[in-house]
């Protein structure tokens, strides 16, 4: 039971300090890790380096390729770019594993000490990163420390070492090596574990080995459930991840295990912990210099195993943004403003065709108008909630102000929407109590339309160049739609005291106008809370 405990305490220590040290790190990027990322445009290559790259600074293998399934899932990246990318968190992630391979057991608290005091000291954010780093680094050592202590007692179970000697049979190892890794969901937890037990001296290299080709199977499994409801590209992105590892693994089993084997103890002759992070190396960088130049090959493949077009039959409600891509907030950020930006568009499409079905008492255009509503909402529905998942993660101030405007501009474009709809129901009352109004009336709506239109359309605009001249161009104009709704009012009014028009248009004809007015409130609302944000940046700049 002490064993036990220690163990999983220990594990849980290893985990902690990974993900602190990986998020900390993560922080310490910032935006450099959102340009890092643009460059995957360029080649295959590159996306192999920059894959290696971001693995080795988030610590996960897992994170960079269920990453990877967001940015093609969303349409950041198709697959031969992100090919690269899943090639490289191979080698990336074996840089945990050469870091606890080391025996810096002793500095590990004093790690946590440096770390906690300079975060505590500090006021900047950027020193407070670093100390995160510092800090997770030295509790993941903590944890192996725990680890290693709680395997010591094993090398002396013979039940423990007849079990042990049964990895040396392949196909167990890699069975062992695969469970663990879907289980704890992380190939360097498993590599952490196989590495305290080496330190104990309960395995040698030949035991490990097998485990080591099953881990990097079992990593696939984290990638396999993330594309579960995404696009089928982003599922070929999915599988490509596990035929690369499955066809790696039966190359280093069918030809490369002795000689691979015989390289390591040249390396390093004797320290296993070492022997075990050296060929977890090996393993990886090898398999990528044979597999790299058939990349093309596993995307057909995968083409093959996951048939159909590129795109899935039904229409998705959201098309930019992917949970998988809060992982990295700058460009998830990036994303839900391009989404935002869409349903703004979609909006304005619903706010036209209700204009049509007032006018020109169209039913087709009402009902119209109802299906583009339930998508708003649906659509709306989910930008607020991978919004509010967004502002849990690590954001910069500008980025905080950013998702602040993003959230308050959602609200007025659903409102908006709203408005579009009222007019629509307002239409249809018209047509089905075949309301008429007077050809004044008709042209004074259609001048008003026009006007609010173009505030809203200018609304947009801003919200897409964050500029300040196009905020002021929708203030100003908004004053002249609510100069223009009081003149309307007036002169309805005395239409009907004239009766020039039917007493039964005028609640009618003001109601709509009514929701013309506040259409050109909530563009002014989006304008007004962008230059906010730009007078607030202009501030600190100053």
């Amino acid at each position: 039971m002490d064993i036990a405990i220690s163990l999983i305490g220990g594990l849980g220590l290893f985990l902690f300090g990974m993900n602190y040290m990986g998020d900390g790190l993560q922080k310490a990027a910032g935006n450099k890790m959102k340009n890092l990322l643009a460059a995957l445009t360029k080649n295959n290559f590159t996306g192999l380096l920059v894959g290696t790259l971001v693995t080795a600074v988030i610590q996960s293998s897992s994170a960079t390729t269920v990453m990877t399934i967001g940015f093609v899932n969303a349409g950041l990246m198709n697959l031969n770019q992100a090919i690269g990318i899943i090639m490289g968190a191979n080698i990336g992630t074996t840089t945990t594993a050469l870091l606890v391979s080391l025996d810096i057991t002793k500095l590990a608290t004093l790690f946590v000490g440096i770390g906690v005091f300079v975060y505590l000291s500090s006021k900047k954010k950027k020193i407070k990163n670093i100390a995160e780093v510092i800090i997770g680094f030295g509790i993941l050592f903590v944890g192996m420390d725990l680890m290693k202590s709680a395997m010591e007692p094993m090398k002396n179970s013979s039940l423990f070492i007849d079990a042990m000697t049964k990895f040396t049979n392949p196909l167990l190892g890699i069975l062992v090596g695969f469970s663990m890794t879907a289980i704890l969901q992380s190939s360097s937890a498993t590599t952490g574990l196989l590495i305290a037990l080496s330190a104990s001296g309960g395995v040698t290299l030949g035991m490990a080995y097998p485990v080591i080709f099953g881990q990097n199977i079992g990593t696939c499994v984290t990638a396999m459930l993330s594309s579960i409801g995404a696009n089928k590209t982003a599922k070929r992105a999915a599988v490509i991840h596990l035929l690369f590892n499955i066809i790696g693994t039966l190359i280093f089993i069918i030809f490369l295990s002795r000689p691979i084997q015989a390289l390591v103890l040249e390396i390093v002759p004797s320290y296993v912990p070492k022997q075990i992070a050296v060929a977890h190396i090996l393993f990886n960088i090898i398999n990528v210099i044979i597999l790299f130049p058939f990349s093309k090959y596993l995307v057909r493949a995968s083409e093959i195993i996951v048939k159909g077009g590129n795109e899935d039959d039904k229409e998705n409600v959201v098309k930019y943004i992917d949970q998988r891509l809060l992982a990295t907030p700058p460009i998830a950020l990036t994303q839900a403003s391009k989404e935002l930006l869409r349903l703004g568009r979609m909006v304005q499409n619903q706010f036209e065709i209700s204009s049509d079905a007032f006018v020109n008492k169209n039913e087709t255009s009402v009902y119209e108008v109802f299906e583009i509503e339930k998508r708003v909402n649906a659509l709306t529905k989910l930008i607020l909630e991978y919004l509010v998942k967004l502002d849990k993660e690590s954001l910069t101030d500008d980025e905080k102000d950013k998702l602040v405007t993003m959230m308050n501009t959602l609200n007025d474009l659903e409102r908006v929407g709203d408005h579009a709809d009222n007019i629509a129901e307002l239409a249809l009352y018209k047509i089905e109590n075949n309301v008429s109004f007077s050809e004044s009336a008709n042209q004074e709506f259609m001048e008003m339309y026009d006007l609010t239109n173009e505030v809203f359309e200018l609304s947009l605009d801003a919200l897409s160049t964050i500029d300040c001249d196009d905020c002021h161009m929708v203030l100003n104009r908004d004053k002249e739609i609510d100069n223009m709704f009081k003149l309307l009012r007036k002169n309805h009014i005395d239409r009907l005291n004239n009766r020039i028009c039917e007493p039964n248009s005028g609640v009618i004809f003001l109601d709509t106008i009514s929701n013309l007015e506040r259409i050109g409130d909530h563009s002014s609302n989006i304008a007004i809370t962008i230059l906010e944000v730009i007078n607030k940046k202009n501030k600190i700049i100053l």
